[in-house]
């Protein structure tokens, strides 16, 4: 019967099946529905972008309710620097041209104009972050002009009469460069600074970053390289920093594995919080820190190691502390191993890193593969335009204009205080970078000084026939910058240079004896005298080696056996 009614006609004059007309009708409902959807969905797209905050400096930017909740707020950054050869401004301007890059308001500020008495607390109570970039100088002093800084700072930290939350409303980060063969006050300076910071209860991003020179020895492979680290790490950290002190959290598991990375968090190019957490719980250390508690966590521990017996000098510690002190100590322990693993593994790193590079290349230098280097004297010009020449000239009668001044080693162990060369080389007491062979460096050295005397063509001034006698050297003045004789091939690249008939004029700052004595003849043999007693020898040439005055009479009596031509290069400083 069913079959009978949908077959039958509605009308007998206009012949529509039943069937037809249910068909169509059900289509057209089913569209409508589908229209009415679409204006809803429209209507709260709508409604979603009238409720989004304009992206502004001013403001903090939300992210849809599923996605993770990040506050990018402008932020105001003043980073510090206290310096005694440029590499800390240096530091401090790439972390300001950063900060203004990703939308901060920073500026550069150097310690020595700068009064902390009268607006280090204002700055806190401004909203103002504090970065310091400080090196640590001789004998583990502060550089010249950050004295008054650290003082003021030392002093209120122990002043009873200041109140310990002083600088309660402050966030700040220290940075310090230094070098760590330089043990006993290996980034004193940075150390100090950050400690009285948290005496006076200031609020630090991250932990204090030590940035070591000496390549062979640093954690990431050089000062730029622990910096870079750090810088991530800082920023990295500072997203995570409210006002009030407070760390943002996510809206996905709080750093909990409750989403099982199937969040919306990584729509926006972001993760998931839970595998953040997992990166920071399981990955290796960015960049070599210090802080109190790791320093004295071991002293906290009684012999036993069981830590019944907590006691520091402030008093007794609960055992409640207990867990803290023996995580710290074990995070300590697992990044000494991560370090004696890198450094026995690891293949030699080289001298010169990029920042070093940087420095020498614009004061001139032409440098050959990975430690060596050569420059024009101003004598070298002098001589090409007609003019005087060098002391060698006058007493040996050697012609500049046919000088090549090198260096197969840009290492040296000491750090003079009246180095001309702006202290931009790397130092060490032994050779532990990689090494190139004495024909490579021989055969750079002889290319780069040719290629710069070849410059030299055409200048007005310059006499034809000397430019011609220029271009093939006779005499090699190893006086550079830097120890020529901790280059472990230096005999085979004295024997090239005398095997081109080129002579050799070697000066040594007189801290390896046994070098001297195992040297092979040079045309002139010369030792740097620096001071006259071991206490000023300690003060001008800062030397690496704790028995430096030992080696230093060493060298000079090592000197006196080599029965060949010899000189003591006396150096006068300007008081």
């Amino acid at each position: 019967m069913l079959e009978k009614l949908l077959s039958s006609y509605i009308f007998e004059s206009f012949q529509i099946p039943v069937w037809t007309l249910l068909l169509a009708t059900i289509c057209l409902i089913w569209m409508w529905n589908s229209g009415r959807k679409n204006e809803n969905s429209s209507e709260k797209v709508e409604d979603q972008k009238s409720t989004e905050l304009p992206i502004t400096n001013e403001n903090v930017i939300e992210l849809h309710a599923n996605s993770r909740q990040k506050i990018t707020k402008k932020r105001k950054i003043k980073i510090f620097f206290g310096t005694q050869t440029g590499n800390a401004k240096m530091l401090a301007d790439n972390l300001c041209r950063e900060a203004t890059e990703r939308g901060h308001e920073a500026e550069v500020l150097d310690l020595k104009t700068y009064d902390p008495e009268d607006n280090l607390v204002t700055e806190g109570e401004n909203g103002v972050w504090v970065v310091l970039f400080i090196s640590t100088y001789t004998d583990g002093t502060p550089p010249e002009g950050s004295e008054w800084f650290c003082k003021w700072l030392e002093e209120s930290s122990t002043d009873f009469r200041i109140p310990k939350a002083l600088l309660k409303e402050l966030h700040y980060a220290v940075f310090g460069l230094g070098n760590s063969l330089y043990t006993e006050n290996y980034n004193a300076v940075g150390k100090k600074v950050d400690r009285f910071f948290r005496e006076l209860s200031a609020k630090p991003i991250l932990p204090v970053g030590l940035g070591d020179e000496n390549v062979a020895e640093s954690l990431k492979g050089g000062m730029e390289k622990d910096f870079t680290a750090w810088k991530k790490e800082f920023w990295k950290k500072s997203k995570k920093v409210k006002d009030n002190d407070t760390v943002v959290t996510d809206t996905c598991g709080t750093g909990k594995k409750t989403c099982d990375g199937k969040c919306k968090c990584k729509e926006d190019g972001g993760k998931c919080s839970s595998e953040e957490e997992e990166e920071e719980e399981e990955g290796e250390d960015l960049y070599e820190t210090t802080t109190e508690e790791e320093d004295n966590a071991e002293e906290l521990l009684n012999e036993d190691g069981d830590g019944s017996s907590l006691q520091t000098t402030n008093g007794v510690v609960d055992l409640e502390d207990l867990g803290k002190v023996m995580q710290t100590m074990k995070k300590a322990k697992v990044r000494r191993k991560k370090e004696e693993s890198a450094q026995s593994t690891g293949e030699p790193r080289e001298m010169v890193t990029p920042m070093l590079k940087k420095a020498l290349e614009k004061q001139g230098y032409r440098l050959i593969g990975s430690h060596s280097g050569v420059k024009l004297c101003r004598w070298t010009k002098s001589m090409l335009r007609g003019r005087g020449g060098c002391y060698k000239h006058a007493f040996y009668g050697i012609e500049s204009h046919r000088c090549m001044e090198t260096t197969p080693s840009l290492a040296c162990a000491n750090k003079c205080v009246f180095c001309w060369r702006h202290h931009t080389n790397p130092v060490g007491t032994e050779w532990r970078w990689k090494m190139d062979d004495a024909n490579t460096v021989f055969q750079g050295a002889l290319d780069n000084h040719v290629g710069l005397i070849k410059q030299f063509k055409g200048v007005p001034g310059v006499k034809a026939e000397r430019f011609a006698e220029g271009l093939e050297p006779q005499h090699c003045a190893l006086s550079l910058v830097g120890e020529p004789i901790m280059y472990p091939e230096i005999n085979k690249f004295i024997e090239l240079l005398h095997g081109k008939g080129i002579s050799s004029f070697l000066v040594t700052n007189a801290q390896f004896p046994d070098a001297i004595s195992n040297l092979v003849p040079v045309t002139q043999l010369y030792v740097s005298i620096d001071a006259s007693t071991k206490e000023s020898l300690r003060k001008i040439d800062r030397p690496l080696f704790k028995d430096f005055w030992e080696r230093f009479i060493d060298s000079l009596k090592a000197l006196s056996a080599k029965r060949q031509r010899t000189v003591y290069r006396l150096t006068l400083v300007k008081a």
